[in-house]
């Protein structure tokens, strides 16, 4: 395995696209409902203020998750370059 072997994308750019779309429309339509919401403006500031807790701690965690996965992906890596080396090295036909 070569050290250059570049990563392979999951994500295709429609996907990506189609992820990005969906949150801007469900932030204005929470943004939206949040304002037009009848009730005293404390309420509504409440609101707002648990909805940007959450979509932080959303971030949070796929950026946590991620990290792992990658953290993992390079272990993996490792180990599969460890485990040709050593193949690349073994002689079957080599008396012991």
């Amino acid at each position: 395995m070569s050290e250059t072997t570049p990563v392979k994308q999951q994500t295709t750019g429609a996907y990506f696209g189609q992820a990005v779309a969906s949150f801007g429309i469900a932030m204005a339509a929470v943004t939206l409902g949040i304002y037009f919401l009848d009730a005293d403006a404390w309420v509504r500031a409440f609101l707002a203020i648990g909805v940007l807790y959450l979509v932080t701690s959303c971030f949070t965690l796929a950026k946590v998750i991620r990290d792992r996965q990658e953290a993992g992906q390079f272990v993996s890596r490792v180990d599969q370059a460890r485990l040709e080396k050593i193949l690349a090295e073994h002689d079957p036909f080599q008396k012991l």
